[in-house]
């Protein structure tokens, strides 16, 4: 049977109030975008839930529970970062995904650890914002509609007698109205009007540090007023000014300092850091002292995890309850290599199973996203239908798991290195292609992987 692409091809995680996301429905969510590792579904669930829990517990208790931070074991490419970034989208969650690798120790060149939480508070600003401005975007749109009509028909000034100046409002408003529905009409958008617009200007400083002073930029910006770009006035199209003038207005209506508050607030309830690559700066090899990029790091990370407070722009973020999930592949070090106070702070291990060509089956096929589905609605775009049979995908699983098992284990990231290789020529030809309905099946892989799979050495140029 052909794998058919849905009617609704629709990908966006469903988003839940507080007390709509129990943990069974935070797995079934995950679901649909994931393939397998329950243990750690579960895991993150319940962390999530805790956190609803402790907001609906007195502030004094509240304040004395701290997150169990997770500790993901598993190879690359079986859904450790998938899971996090998913969970973060259900919530509206700040969400940062950073390499633990970057970070070295105090006193060394490299980032410093408390530029993770500069960077989630700066996302959780972005957030916030956004949510502000779709919330003040009717209001926007009907005062630049105002605004227009301002600038197609000025108002008129006063006249000398009262009956004058009445007979003139009444033509005045009259007037208005019938630009007014004419705008509604898209009648007018193609006249030319003329507006204030504020361009914008690159910094002319480049910051090349360390401890958050990649933030200087935008200081100096905001101490020297000419710097942030000058007005202009510019003669444009409505269609093209309506837009200028809505956000300018979105902009006018929010405020900043709110705004800053509510996302620090969000933060320090709400955040969610995945610090990849745990495993990379867990080894002890040092004999005579800390060594810079592994245990110094670790020292350095700690009351970050622990809970602290960091200086942003936008105010002191505390830690204390932002839940981090460390993952790492260990199959050079292991969990216990980490040293025994960080090891403390992920208290929860889940471990996440390898993939076979079970799995593999599934992910082509099962989720939402599946990437026969992506490839069928990619090619879609130039009018050419392609039908995956079963044979195809079961075909694609078993080359993939071949090359895993001969090669460096990527997991599913194969797949991606996999499927591109057997749509290569439908992609490239599908704009100037005559036969609009294209069968893949098994031998059709088979020709297409015909020279990886006979020739081992040939595999290892697919990643």
């Amino acid at each position: 049977m052909a794998i058919s692409l849905p009617e609704s091809f629709e990908t966006k995680i469903k988003k839940f109030s507080d007390e709509e996301l129990t943990p069974k429905k935070i797995v079934c969510e995950l679901d649909r975008f994931i393939i397998g590792q329950d243990d750690a579904k579960k895991a993150v669930a319940i962390a999530l839930r805790n956190r609803y829990r402790r907001r609906k517990l007195p502030p004094e208790l509240a304040d004395e529970i701290s997150p169990k931070n997770i500790l993901m074991i598993g190879p690359t490419g079986v859904g450790k970062t998938e899971i996090s970034r998913r969970l973060a989208k259900m919530t509206s969650s700040p969400f940062l995904k950073i390499e633990a690798s970057k970070f070295t120790e105090v006193g060394y060149v490299g980032r410093d650890v408390e530029s993770m939480i500069r960077d989630l508070a700066q996302m959780a600003v972005s957030l916030v914002k956004t949510e502000k401005l779709n919330e003040v975007r009717e209001k926007a749109e009907k005062n630049a509609e105002e605004k227009l009509l301002d600038i197609l028909l000025p108002p008129p000034r006063k006249l000398s007698s009262d009956q004058d100046s009445g007979e003139a409002a009444a033509k005045f408003r009259e007037t208005r109205e019938k630009l007014r529905s004419q705008l509604h009409a898209g009648v007018l958008e193609e006249r030319q009007v003329e507006i204030e617009v504020k361009e914008s200007v690159s910094s002319p400083f480049e910051i090349f540090s360390s401890s958050g002073v990649e933030e200087i930029g935008i200081q100096i910006q905001e101490m020297i007023p000419g710097l942030g770009g000058k007005i202009k006035r510019r003669k444009v199209k409505i269609k093209e000014a309506r837009p200028y003038l809505i956000e300018a207005e979105q902009q006018r209506l929010i405020d900043m300092d709110q705004i800053s508050k509510l996302a620090v607030e969000k933060v320090e309830n709400s955040g969610i850091i995945f610090l990849d690559e745990l495993d990379k700066v867990s080894g002890r090899e040092s004999i005579h002292g800390p060594e810079v990029s592994r245990e110094g790091v670790q020292r350095d990370l700690l009351p970050i995890i622990e809970g602290t407070t960091v200086n942003t722009r936008y105010g002191l973020v505390r830690t204390d309850h932002i839940l981090f999930i460390g993952a790492g592949a260990f199959h050079v070090s292991k969990p216990s290599d980490l040293i025994p106070e960080m090891q403390g702070r992920f208290p929860i291990r889940v471990e996440l199973d390898s993939l076979d060509k079970k799995d593999f089956i599934r992910i082509l096929t099962e989720p939402e996203n599946a990437l026969l589905k992506q490839y069928k609605a990619l090619l879609a775009t130039e009018k050419v239908k392609v039908n995956f049979s079963e044979d195809a995908a079961d075909e694609i699983a078993s080359i993939a798991e071949k090359i895993n098992d001969t090669n460096e284990n990527i997991g599913a990231r194969r797949l991606y290195t996999v499927m591109e290789k057997v749509m290569e020529d439908i992609s490239f030809s599908a704009p100037d292609i005559k036969k609009k309905n294209i069968p893949v099946d098994r031998k059709y892989v088979q020709k297409q992987l015909k020279y990886i799979i006979e020739d081992q050495d040939l595999s290892r140029f697919i990643l």
